[in-house]
């Protein structure tokens, strides 16, 4: 690695505050005008890259995921796959705690922006608390469908048609008559179930549809009258989808409670 040209690229581009510390051989810590919430400086070093002499390895020795570690103290499934999503969404690897992207030289610049964001994204706790909220979401109703309605057959991930790019979240069978459940959280999931709806009742699909909301009143009014006109049936919160879904589900199909 050319430090010295890699230093002078980035100082052509950095406002002030910028500076490179050698931390050891072929190991250098950036300084940068780049700051998490409580005024700490981010964590960036820069070293050679396996990839050759024309690519620099942006890593932050493990800094990002300690630093994580003293505002959440245990890394759940549902959280792992938040922090998996923040780094596949900004090209970030994780090698055993340590993130990195490796970037050509001359991209050194929008590389190490694109890496610090990323770093400020992982350690701010107010959108990882949201996030995981969300993806909480679907998981629940995962584990609801996959016990609480187990006698209903249920079957993820189906394509009623097989040339349309929108699938049924759960198919759910009971007195020969089919149901297709959709959870929804927010507008883009809201209209894409609209739309799919509106697709298999052209088709003249024999099935009845569920739809489960996060919280319906999250949703714009265009989208959800959308929604409202080609869903059969809705849950504005999950909660009120495990407290009726059986019931409901065996009225419909016309056999009692």
């Amino acid at each position: 690695m050319d430090i010295a040209n890699v230093q002078e690229s980035l100082r052509r581009r950095l406002a002030a505050g910028f500076d490179v510390h050698r931390r050891r051989p072929g190991d250098y810590q950036l300084i940068l005008p780049i700051l998490h919430e409580d005024g700490d400086m981010v964590d960036v070093y820069l070293r050679d890259s396996p990839k050759g002499d024309a690519h620099i390895r942006i890593c932050d020795h493990g800094m990002t995921l300690m630093r994580l570690s003293y505002t959440i103290d245990t890394i759940t499934d549902a959280r792992r796959r938040v922090l998996d999503s923040i780094l596949i969404d900004n090209g970030i690897q994780n090698d055993n705690g340590n993130l990195y992207l490796d970037t050509p030289t001359d991209m050194v610049y929008e590389s190490v922006l694109q890496f610090a964001g990323c770093v400020q994204k992982v350690c701010n706790i107010r959108y990882w608390s949201r996030e995981t909220v969300r993806t909480a979401f679907y998981n629940d109703l995962e584990d609801y469908v996959t016990t609480g309605l187990n006698r209903f057959s249920p079957v993820p991930d189906q394509a009623p048609l097989h040339d349309y790019p929108i699938n049924v979240d759960w198919s759910l069978t009971w007195n020969n008559r089919i149901f297709y459940l959709f959870g929804v959280r927010g507008n883009d999931k809201a209209k894409n179930v609209a739309i799919a709806l509106l697709e298999f009742q052209k088709a003249n699909l024999p099935f009845i549809s569920l739809v489960v909301h996060e919280n319906m009143e999250d949703l714009g009014g265009r989208e959800l009258a959308y929604l409202t006109r080609n869903a059969d049936t809705q849950y504005p919160v999950l909660d009120d989808f495990r407290a009726n879904a059986v019931r409901d589900i065996e009225r419909i199909a016309g056999t009692a409670a």
